[in-house]
């Protein structure tokens, strides 16, 4: 409590200095996140009459404008290592948790109904399985009519961070893809269609017959009349359908206070019920920014999603931090933030 009384007080008096001003706060990164930042900056500008813009932009994109201060906080769904995080004097911390689906574009088959291993979904993205009726695919499908038909493999070409739990979780349960691609951001693709943004992969998917790609959960739901989703085995052996309940199981096994920094990856979870895709939205921010009054009011904006916008997430089928861990995030900013012994003044923000 006490550090949360703190942490107030300093953003109080940064966010007094800023009234007037009309400063837009300005996030960039992760399409994954995008859906419900997009909720959270309409509900907090409605609440507070405070302007948030965000561009959804790639995991590997909003690193780069946030380590040159180009934007007041940057959105990634790869953790950075805390010794990277030194290096370039960031603090990270998450702010949101959701799933990776696979996405085909095939006749008749219907959302969550295709059932994918994950050697089956590597050895596609290895171009080792080519047709939709290869054995591999129709032994775990066997009440599913899949065609002699092609497979077009679609992937991004953006930095990532979706693409990053897609090559983590293939380079946890594939020892051919750790070896031959690896995971990041960016890898290199051993075949396949690049599509910008998730935006872009729903697009070539829902384009081209036979396509399957991969996306986040919400734009899967979106598209739902181009395109399916289906259920991936998990660590248990189980076939999980991905929505918000399996992202909270996976998230269950979650120990954040022991990784410095927040420095968890939620792939290949344990649990009966876990969806093995589950990923992490990460705000990056800096420990010492040019701006304090700036980083203040993305601090509040975050703060507010955090305690004001569960909601919205789970509409989306994010699911929400739990008090726990926001408050956690609250002592950790407290901790991290360099500005913050500066500052000791006390007011009242005018909402």
């Amino acid at each position: 409590m006490k550090n949360h009384i703190g942490l107030s007080i300093i953003l109080t008096a940064l966010l007094v200095a800023t009234q007037g001003m009309a400063a837009e706060t300005k996030g960039a990164g992760s399409t994954f996140v995008s859906p419900v930042m997009a909720r959270w900056t309409d509900a907090y500008k409605a609440k507070t009459g405070n302007v948030v813009s965000y561009q959804a932009v790639g995991s590997g994109i909003g690193l780069g404008l946030i380590k040159k201060e180009a934007v007041d906080f940057g959105a990634s769904d790869m953790p950075l290592d805390p010794r990277e995080l030194d290096r370039l004097g960031l603090m990270q911390f998450p702010i949101v948790i959701g799933g990776v689906v696979p996405v085909v574009n095939i006749d008749g088959v219907k959302p969550g109904q295709i059932r994918f291993t994950g050697q089956v979904l590597a050895d596609i993205y290895l171009g080792r399985l080519k047709s939709w009726n290869d054995p591999a695919i129709a032994e775990i499908n066997p009440d599913v009519r899949l065609p002699n038909a092609a497979i077009t493999v679609v992937h991004r070409i953006d930095g990532s961070g979706t693409t990053f739990n897609w090559s983590n979780y293939l380079a946890k349960v594939s020892p051919q893809w750790k070896a031959s691609v690896g995971e990041g951001t960016s890898v290199e693709w051993p075949l396949g269609l690049g599509g910008r943004g998730n935006d872009g992969v729903a697009s070539l998917v829902g384009l081209i017959p036979g396509a399957i790609g991969y996306l986040e959960y919400t734009y899967a739901l979106q598209r739902l009349d181009r395109i399916s989703f289906g259920i991936v085995q998990n660590s248990a052996g189980n076939y999980v359908v991905p929505d918000a309940a399996s992202f909270q199981a996976a998230a269950s096994s979650a120990d954040w206070k022991a990784e410095k920094d927040f420095h968890l990856v939620l792939t290949n979870a344990p649990g009966d019920d876990a969806y093995p895709i589950t990923a992490t939205t990460f705000v990056l921010m800096p420990k010492a920014p040019k701006s304090p009054e700036r980083s203040a009011a993305a601090i509040d904006f975050v703060r507010w999603s955090l305690e004001n916008g569960k909601s919205e997430a789970q509409t989306l089928n994010y699911v929400p931090l739990p008090p726990a861990l926001i408050d956690q995030i609250e002592r950790y900013w407290q901790q991290s933030i360099d500005a913050a012994p500066r500052i000791s003044a006390s007011a009242t923000v005018k909402r």
